[in-house]
């Protein structure tokens, strides 16, 4: 881990779900707990595994971790914030105005902008006012702040009464306007995360084609903010030390391409490469050996006992999802795993029995038409919602609408509201509800966007009405039916997407636990990437597939209603043959499926 050669003071770990970056914060912490420093381990992430890596118990406060003197980490509970934080803007007015108005201002706090501020909040503590850290020497973040809220943060309009003077009603910046007193804070916090001389922001990622565009992607949002002091670490590289193995073989092969052909943006970084390790990264020993040498196996490591069933291949759900005949069909899951894949081959499912079927998606890296190919199927059309043109179109109708009796001082406060990335989800979150919509007479396949802002509106679906309402005279019908339509099971059909690991299930169970709050129950799992059904000689893999067990018996045993897995694909599954392979039609698949048995 070159970053750790000279160290700043602060170190952001980010990246997408599942990629390692509890594990090499953790490492991190400890390397430098080592060498004789103080150091305060924080977490961000809602569905943090930081107790169960750490194996001690932790809070929402710095707590002492008994087996690393000299290490403290804490939890921050971004929903726990949220909470507190709206309670700190609505309480001083619940004795002095009416209940409607304390509802509607309640509302006004319950979207996702909220979440993420408060959760800015929180940490902002840590980061911009020295006195809250002093005792310690490195302050470690576990998942830095997005891009997506620092553009927040620096909207002009956080910071200039623009609430006050807003001739329209509310506002998704409405959050920050209780936030003045908090103005230089935030702005040494926005400092020090761009001062290269006590921030670096450590990049994780795999070395997967996916996850490397999605590294460079984040790169360059944060970069453009001023994040610019960045390190690269490629994590699980692959060596195979059984060259009679084939899947070990492909798999290194496969790990060394997407490498070699990583996006611009990140060849020119500080790089780190993390070897593959065995089995999951949990406790002191473990973390003290993470990155430091290559993964390590038992010699007398024999093929995984299995104590429970095999879940069936992606087919085996097929009949359920075409049963209704039309609606829509959601994939759904963190970034990385997978879920661009699984809706693309159940599109390609469906439309093999005959029907109508639109794949689309909300998501901004858009890998579905690289997945596709140009070989789909003529009753089969492909399309994106594309973030950039939804916004661009939906703030043009607004400003035409409620832009139109507003004053020029009124028109230049409107356009920069509608320049703060909330816009974006609102944009972004009509067309979702339009191509919903669609399934009233076809399928329509979804491959939702990694953030979790969708859900995030969904679950606030009256605060995102109100924002509708706010710039225009009507709610679009396709809005006012979404709910109705996600809610109902004759029509929508969830399949939760993740990958036999910890990171990636807990977090999907999280997902799970949003949707029902949100009154939408999933209909299945789709366990993606599993070398579990496979028959493997090399012994990392062999471990690893060991490892796997437990996370395959949790989906099954504790979340679930219904499981499909899907093995590692030695060829990556691209264009619609290698994806009618994935619902089990071909060979290998079922093959696999019968040697594990």
């Amino acid at each position: 881990m070159k970053f750790l050669d000279r160290p700043t003071r602060n170190l952001f770990f980010t990246g997408k779900g599942g990629v390692g970056k509890t594990s090499l914060a953790c490492a991190a912490a400890i390397r430098l707990v080592d060498a004789g420093k103080k150091v305060l381990l924080v977490s961000t992430d809602p569905a943090s595994n930081l107790d169960e890596v750490l194996g001690t118990p932790l809070g929402h406060h710095p707590t002492l971790v008994p087996s690393v003197p000299g290490l403290s980490a804490m939890n921050l509970d971004p929903e726990k914030s949220a909470a507190e934080y709206r309670e700190r803007m609505v309480g001083p007015y619940r004795s002095q105005l009416p209940a409607t108005a304390i509802a509607s201002m309640e509302e006004q706090f319950s979207g996702s902008c909220t979440l993420e501020i408060a959760a800015f909040d929180e940490f902002s503590r840590l980061l911009g006012d020295a006195s809250a850290t002093s005792v310690f020497d490195h302050v470690i973040f576990d998942t830095a702040p997005t891009g997506h809220t620092l553009r927040l943060l620096t909207l002009p309009s956080a910071w200039s009464g623009f609430m006050e003077k807003n001739t329209t009603g509310t506002s998704c910046l409405g959050p920050l306007a209780g936030l003045q007193a908090q103005q230089q804070l935030y702005q040494d916090t926005v400092h020090a995360l761009s001062d290269a001389a006590i921030t670096t922001l450590v990049l994780v990622t795999r070395p997967e084609v996916t996850a490397l565009r999605e590294a460079a992607r984040t790169s360059g949002e944060l970069a453009a903010l001023g994040v610019r002091n960045q390190h690269l670490v490629v994590n699980g590289v692959f060596q195979a030390s059984d060259r009679s193995d084939r899947l070990a073989v492909a798999m290194q092969q496969r790990g060394e391409a997407a490498v070699s052909t990583m996006p611009d943006a990140l060849r020119d970084l500080p790089r780190s490469a993390i070897p593959l390790t065995a089995s999951g990264v949990l406790g002191v020993t473990a973390l003290r050996a993470f990155g430091t040498q290559p993964a390590t196996v038992a010699d007398n490591i024999a093929a995984a006992k299995l104590d429970f069933t095999m879940p069936a291949t992606l087919g085996a759900l097929m009949d359920g999802l075409a049963s209704p005949g039309h609606g829509v069909i959601l994939a759904m899951g963190k970034g990385g795993v997978g879920k661009t894949t699984v809706a693309a081959a159940v599109a390609v499912g469906l439309a093999e029995l005959g029907y109508r079927v639109h794949l689309s998606t909300t998501d901004p890296a858009a890998h579905v038409a690289a997945t596709m190919a140009s070989d789909a199927l003529p009753n089969l059309s492909v399309s994106r919602i594309d973030p950039a043109v939804e916004t661009k179109k939906y703030s043009a109708e607004v400003m035409q609408s409620a832009g139109a009796g507003l004053d020029v001082e009124g028109q230049s406060l409107l356009a920069e509201d509608l320049r703060s990335p909330c816009t974006e989800e609102i944009a972004v979150f009509r067309a979702f509800a339009e191509a919903v919509a669609e399934g009233t007479d076809r399928f329509v396949v979804l491959d939702t966007a990694p953030t979790g802002h969708t859900i995030l509106l969904l679950d606030a679906a009256l605060a995102y009405h109100r924002e509708v309402l706010r710039q225009s005279s009507q709610m679009p019908e396709s809005v006012a039916q979404l709910l109705p339509r996600l809610r109902d099971p004759d029509f929508s059909r969830v399949l939760i997407v993740t990958l036999p690991e910890a990171t990636p299930v807990h977090e999907a169970a999280q997902l799970q636990r949003d949707m029902r709050r949100a009154e939408i129950e999933p209909y299945a799992w789709v366990i993606n990437q599993s070398l579990a059904p496979l028959t493997v000689t090399d012994p990392v893999l062999l471990s690893r597939q060991s490892h796997e067990a437990q996370f395959i018996r949790e989906v099954i045993a504790e979340h679930a209603q219904r499981t499909a897995i899907i093995p590692w694909q030695i060829d990556p599954p691209v264009g619609h043959q290698a994806l009618k392979q994935l619902i089990g039609g071909a060979a290998n698949a079922s093959e696999f499926m019968a040697e594990v048995r």
